[in-house]
């Protein structure tokens, strides 16, 4: 980037996913170079040292199998010139699997709040994304209320009211202990009155295991729709990119039971398996929508197929 009188430009949207994925970049790269250096053709004995490469990056063992069979045909063939190429034909799987990935998010009737609720288990960065979430609405231009629903956990309301100072967000909240249903009801009226754009709602960390945490969850769903027609439009569920598979294996059961629309999936940046992004895809059949790659206010990004799949391999 080049110097301007008014200090170094900000970085871009493909600059800041690059960054992220350094860690996965480099171990993907890497070990296909060595692999491919051993052999002076790219066959099916290449493609079997590759299988363990990809599934150590977190693509999951589905993913990678669906890449691999496509690749060994090409080997067969002897249509696979070099490790250039064969890092720009994983590269263009990955963005086919990410595209085919359809929404599931519901647009709010013309002049309704949207209503996203946002699920997880405590240690994910559940609340902190909802703080970043709000900031990177308000840049958009948009006027947003934060409700503080995760009432079994009175830190979760004392670190929303930090969040809500930082950007300028207004919380809703009630007392620890309180109704999570009640402080809904309260946000989306409030909302409803100041015609808001969007209403962020924070949730217990809760377990799959928990039932009654789960029955919580419905019935702040039904209370959603009751103020406002379609709600949630939205749920998002939080997950630590370094968890990997065992995160997936959590996602699965969050999906089945609280209709979880999109994920967004934090840290990004601290680990070297960021291949769980297409394995999400692939597997779950949900599309990630944010990703975590820092830990600033701004270190929330939109997800994009194009720019995640050009930085895991930063092929020209």
């Amino acid at each position: 980037m080049i110097q301007t009188l008014f200090g170094p430009p900000k970085p871009t949207f493909l600059e800041k996913m690059k960054q992220a994925v350094t860690r996965t970049r480099e171990n993907l790269s890497e070990k296909i170079d060595q692999v491919v250096a051993l052999t002076k053709e790219i066959d099916r004995q290449t493609l079997d040292d590759l299988e363990a490469i990809l599934i150590g990056a977190d693509l999951g063992t589905k993913t990678t199998e669906e890449i691999l069979k496509r690749l060994r045909e090409r080997a067969d063939r002897k249509q696979i010139r070099d490790v250039a190429e064969l890092k720009r034909l994983i590269q263009e799987q990955i963005l086919e699997i990410l595209n085919a990935t359809p929404s599931r998010q519901v647009k709010p009737p013309a002049g309704e709040s949207e209503v996203v609720m946002v699920v997880g288990v405590n240690g994910t960065g559940k609340t902190t994304t909802i703080g970043k979430l709000a900031y990177a609405l308000r840049t958009e231009g948009k006027t947003v209320l934060m409700c503080a629903a995760d009432t079994f956990r009175a830190a979760a309301i004392e670190q929303l009211e930090i969040w809500g100072s930082r950007t300028g967000v207004e919380v809703i909240k009630t007392k620890p202990g309180g109704d999570p249903a009640a402080v809904l009801f309260d946000a989306l009226n409030a909302a409803k009155a100041r015609r808001t754009d969007s209403v962020i709602v924070d949730t217990a960390g809760r377990l799959h295991t928990k039932s009654h945490l789960m029955a919580e969850l419905e019935k702040m769903k039904r209370t959603a729709r009751k103020v406002i027609p379609g709600a949630p439009h939205e749920v998002l569920l939080v997950m630590d990119a370094t968890t990997g598979q065992n995160g997936l294996q959590q996602a699965r059961l969050f999906t089945e039971s609280a209709g979880v629309t999109g994920i967004v999936l934090t840290k990004l940046d601290g680990t070297a398996k960021g291949g769980v992004v297409v394995a999400i895809s692939r597997e779950l059949g949900l599309p990630v929508r944010y990703v975590g790659v820092g830990e600033q206010a701004g270190d929330l990004l939109p997800f994009n197929a194009q720019s995640f799949a050009e930085s895991m391999f930063a092929v020209q």
